[in-house]
């Protein structure tokens, strides 16, 4: 299918270095992006699917790195079905697994945290619950884990390694499980912050230094946060990943998002939710959290917006995140919510508002065009202009 999405206000890029992108137009062929900028009247109109974005802001699709993934489009924590979708509806394309951790019953056993983590992986290969895809299965790190268990596992699809809720003495355990698994080219992460589930313990900042991770999982607390003390040494003394998320301290993300910007290392900060969790399902997890710190703080909000599409696609080595040629088609149309005292879709995340959405596109595939079923209705109203598919992008009523 070709897409072409004409007529936009503004493009954020999801490159926080230069997060904007000139033009007014996105053409996008099969799951690719193929133009961003201006296109002739010829070219959109051989689109399959045209969409008038009525000036709103085009962005990446939102990466959200911590979802509390098990199987299907199913949350045990919350017992609710159908909660990816309902993120999608948020302005999520992609969800990265935290481990199957809440799976009921998860096994501790070599073997068997091997077989979830592929069982997981497996699942989610080819299955995009309301269009959203699933990175999923991330191994559990317990003891008795060799790095030949994790060359095993990247030879199965295998990509994520996670420390913190394994049956260790000490948290300083981890030390040679994450360094074979970073042997074996897994991404590592780590839990930090106090402990979330009986079970698991608090993990500080002097753990994660000894540990190194790639990724430092809900910096500011999951749900509880590290002294604060930790911040600034994890900042300047390592290369790890800052991950911030939704269901954490919000204290803590702003100081964690001005300590990252005055220290030189705002690309190694990211954004997602930690959810399902005990706080709960978060549709609107990442805009709120992108509204949050645009506010709060004296940084941009295109740069937080990149921190959650661009700087997590970075990190994860995926093909989405940014709004360029080459890139995988996944596209949100946001703007000022409908009522608010805010012109764009910028101004209104700077003043605290979370971002109506418009039209959300995966894989080069309109999802809908129109109104979010979860965020305020737009101030603006895209429209499929032309449409030569026989399919129906406006979406479901609430």
């Amino acid at each position: 299918m070709k897409v072409a999405i004409v007529n936009l206000g503004q493009i954020v890029s999801g490159d926080w270095r230069k997060p904007f992108a000139e033009g007014d137009t996105i053409l996008v062929d099969g799951e690719t992006i193929t133009s961003v900028g201006a296109a002739s009247a010829g070219t959109t109109d051989a689109a399959d699917v045209v969409i008038d974005a009525d000036r709103m802001t085009a962005i990446p699709g939102l990466i959200d790195s911590h979802v509390h993934i098990t199987f299907g489009d199913y949350t045990p924590r919350q017992r609710t079905v159908g909660y990816l979708e309902s993120y999608l509806h948020g302005g999520t394309t992609t969800a990265i697994s935290a481990s199957e951790v809440h799976v009921p019953g998860r096994p501790r056993d070599v073997e068997g945290v091997k077989a979830l983590a592929v069982a997981a992986q497996r699942c989610f290969a080819d299955y995009r619950p309301g269009g959203m895809r699933v990175i999923a299965g991330s191994v559990i790190l317990e003891p008795g884990l060799k790095e030949s268990d994790f060359r095993e596992l990247m030879q199965k699809g295998v990509k994520l390694a996670k420390a913190g809720f394994g049956a260790v003495k000490t948290a300083y355990d981890y030390v040679p499980l994450v360094a074979d698994a970073k042997a074996a080219g897994l991404i590592t992460t780590c839990h930090t912050g106090g402990s979330s589930i009986p079970g698991s313990g608090a993990i500080t900042g002097d753990h994660l230094l000894k540990m190194h991770p790639h990724v430092s999982f809900h910096i500011n607390g999951g749900p509880t946060a590290m002294p604060d003390a930790d911040f600034e040494r994890v900042i300047t003394e390592s290369t790890i990943a800052l991950q911030v998320c939704t269901a954490g301290n919000l204290r803590t993300t702003l100081l964690c998002a001005k300590l990252a910007e005055a220290k030189g290392a705002f690309e190694r900060f990211i954004i997602a939710t930690d959810t399902p969790t005990g706080s709960g399902i978060m549709p609107l997890g990442m805009l709120y959290t992108i509204a949050h710190l645009s506010s709060l703080t004296d940084i941009p909000p295109e740069r937080f917006i990149c921190a959650a599409t661009g700087s997590n696609a970075r990190i994860y080595g995926l093909d989405s995140g940014l709004l360029a040629p080459g890139k995988a088609a996944d596209i949100v149309l946001i703007d000022a919510p409908d009522g608010g005292t805010q012109k764009t879709a910028l101004a209104a995340i700077k003043h605290g508002d979370i971002a109506a959405i418009g039209t959300v596109v995966t894989a080069g595939v309109p999802r809908f065009v129109g109104r979010s079923r979860n965020t305020p209705a737009t101030t603006r109203k895209a429209r499929v202009a032309l449409s030569r598919v026989s399919q129906d992008f406006s979406a479901a009523a609430h």
